[in-house]
Formats: C-alpha cells, structure tokens, sequence
C-alpha cells in the first residue's frame, strides 16, 4: 500500500506531469462550479465585495485555454526533439497516433456532453463544445507557434463578429433544426470564438515547453491582453449594450461597438481577449508555482486538476440526482434558484476535493480519465493495425 501511495503521489510530479497545469485546471474547474452553484454578483474591478464575479465565463475559457496547452505539452514531448519555438511540429515521430488519439478523445467527450445536457441540469454544459474544440486541435497540432497565435488573433477579433450576426435573429425556435444543430455544436460556447483559446493554448504550450523562463514571458503577455480587452476595448462594448440594449441592427456603427463588450459569456472582442489573457496569465502563474514548494500546499487541487472530466461530471451528476429526489424542482429557473438556495456549493466542492484526492492517492488516474485514455488508445492501436495491413 505505502507504494502504491508513493507511486500515485510521484505520478503527479515531474517529468510525467506539470503540477502547474494540473493546478490551473484544478482552479478552472472550482471556478465553474462557483459559476454554477453561488449567485455570483457581477465583476467590477473597483468593488472588492464583487470580485468572486471573476469566476463567471473566465473558468469555462481557461478550461478551453488549458485544453490547447495540454495538446501543445503532448505534441512537442511526441516529437523527438524538442521544437525551436516558431517551427511547426514534424510528420511523424508520433505526432500522428497522438493526433488519433486526441480525436477520439474529443468524440468521446463531446457525446458525454451530449449526455450531461440531456439530464437538463439548468447550466450550460461546456463539454459538447469542448469536444469539438479538441477535435479542432487535433488539425492544428502541427502548425507552428507563431501561426497558432496569429489564428488565435485573428479568431479573437473577428470571430465575436460573425457569431453576433448568427445571434441576431434571436435564440433558435424550440424543437427546430436550428436548435439541434445549437445542442449539437454547444454553441452556448461558440467555436468561432472559442477556438481562439484553444489555438492560443497550443501556442502557450509549446511555447512552456522550451523551459521556465518561458512561462515569465507568457505571464506578463496574457496580463498585457487583459488589460488591453479589459481595460480599453471592451467598456467601449459595455457603455453601449448598457446604453441602447443588445437589439441594435446589424452592421451599423453602434452594433460594431457593441461587439466589443466583454462581459461573461457575450462572446465579445473584449471578453474573447480580455478573458483569454487572463487565462494564459493563470496557466503562467501556476507553472511558476508549480516549481515552488507551494505546489504541495495546493497538492488537493492538482488532485482535482489531474482528472478534470470525472470531477466536473461529478457536480451535474449530483445536482441531477438532487433534481430528481426534490419535489417541484421540474423547471429550470426554478431549479437553479432552488438548488443554489440550498448553499450546495462547500459541500460539493469539498466532498468532490475529497473524493479526487483519495482515488489520486489509491487508484492513480481518475475514472472517467481512465476509460477515454483506455478507449482512445484502442482505437489508436486498431487505425495504426489497419494501417500496416497489406491490402487485397
């Protein structure tokens, strides 16, 4: 037992994982569930009283940041040698399994978002979103850093554009085409935006991949994007949506200005670059501590951060069952409010702490984790078979 403990405490460290990531997914993942379980009040940067608002869009997009820089972490160590920090990773080496395999991973997780949102807990379930981002990485593995970050620009400022003008006829109808398809693409996280933080992740990771220093660099460029979207662009977009309202006509000068707003979940310039700069400046700030003493003070976190899937499935799976044991809980406004009136979030957070770090410390790697790895790696191996089988 004693060294079953010891293994499954060192498969935490290095060099077989990066205690700063697992730490900022940690993080990211008790971000959404304050998002999802306290009345949040909205952020201003001035009133300190609101400052736990900082949860609410920022945990979903440093989800979907950390994404990318896992994929950026697991192509470059795939590769043989290690990439000067604007080359595209090389064909082969493994970086094609390790695309198979991301792909497989991200149609696993995006049909378990499928699942979680039939439950019809009233949140919006980030996984079938999350699914299609990976499977959107896994094309961009092999792109080099410089480009993934101008596509992470460019998606950042025009992206917001083209998803308000598909917004601007009002949520789809009800049973319709047009609201499958939304269920389908989980466009409560639309992938127009949000590959920008995938791609930009997948920079940050190769980019953390050629040593510490780097992460210093990354740290003062994500605080740099913050206060550029937080601080100049987006209260352009806010004084106007607060002015005139969401219902301005499409390709005007006023509805150009609204774009830039940067409050949670508006899908704005200012949030796409103010929140994805808050995002890399956390994955920078938890790498550096990560190679401190601190990160054993935060070892339950990057319990919690080591298996992101199970724990995050976790919390819907609970506040499920909760739905179905609480009388008069059917609707969704109303089961929002009356599972929050309940005050579930210390207790769930704590016992899901709880539960990660005793399976870390007797099991090893999460369940759900477990399960896509083992499925994916299958299917890798049987596409790898039947790619060696001679033909007829």
């Amino acid at each position: 037992m004693n060294d079953r403990l010891r293994a499954n405490i060192a498969r935490l460290e290095p060099p077989r994982r990066s205690p700063g990531i697992d730490l900022a997914r940690g993080l990211a993942v008790l971000g959404m569930f304050a998002a999802h379980l306290l009345a949040v009040t909205p952020l201003s940067w001035t009133a300190p009283d609101t400052w736990l608002g900082i949860v609410e869009g920022r945990s979903a997009i440093t989800f979907a940041t950390l994404a990318g820089v896992s994929l950026g972490l697991l192509t470059t160590s795939s590769s043989r040698e290690a990439l000067p920090a604007d080359a595209a990773a090389p064909a082969g080496s493994g970086l094609e399994r390790a695309r198979e395999s991301i792909t497989t991973r991200a149609v696993l997780i995006w049909a378990l978002g499928l699942f979680l949102l039939g439950l019809e807990v009233p949140v919006y379930v980030v996984l079938p979103a999350y699914g299609l981002l990976l499977w959107a990485g896994a094309r961009m593995v092999g792109w080099s850093t410089r480009a993934l970050f101008t596509a992470a620009g460019a998606a950042a400022v025009t992206g917001p554009f083209v998803v308000a003008l598909i917004n601007a006829g009002g949520p789809p109808a009800p049973g319709g085409f047009a609201e499958m398809v939304s269920f389908l693409l989980g466009w409560n996280y639309p992938f127009v935006v949000w590959i920008a933080f995938v791609a930009a992740g997948l920079g940050a990771g190769r980019f953390l991949a050629h040593g510490i220093a780097r992460a210093w660099l990354l740290l003062g460029l994500g605080a740099g994007l913050a206060v550029v979207g937080y601080g100049l662009i987006g209260p352009v977009g806010n004084a106007v949506v607060d002015r005139y309202g969401e219902a301005l006509q499409p390709g005007t000068r006023l509805w150009v200005l609204s774009v830039l707003q940067d409050f949670p979940h508006s899908s704005g310039v200012g949030e796409a670059i103010g929140s994805g700069g808050f995002a890399l400046a956390l994955v920078a700030l938890c790498v550096l501590i990560g190679r401190t003493p601190l990160r054993w003070v935060a070892w339950p976190l990057r319990a919690v951060g080591s298996m992101p899937l199970t724990a995050y499935t976790a919390h819907l799976i609970a506040w499920w069952i909760w739905m179905m044991l609480a009388p008069g809980s059917g609707a969704q406004a109303d089961s929002l409010s009356a599972f929050r009136a309940a005050d579930p979030f210390w207790p769930m957070t704590l016992g899901i702490v709880s539960g990660c770090v005793a399976w870390t410390l007797l099991w090893g790697r999460g369940p759900l984790e477990r399960l896509v790895h083992y499925l994916s790696e299958t299917v890798g191996h049987l596409s790898g078979d039947a790619g060696r089988r001679p033909g007829p």
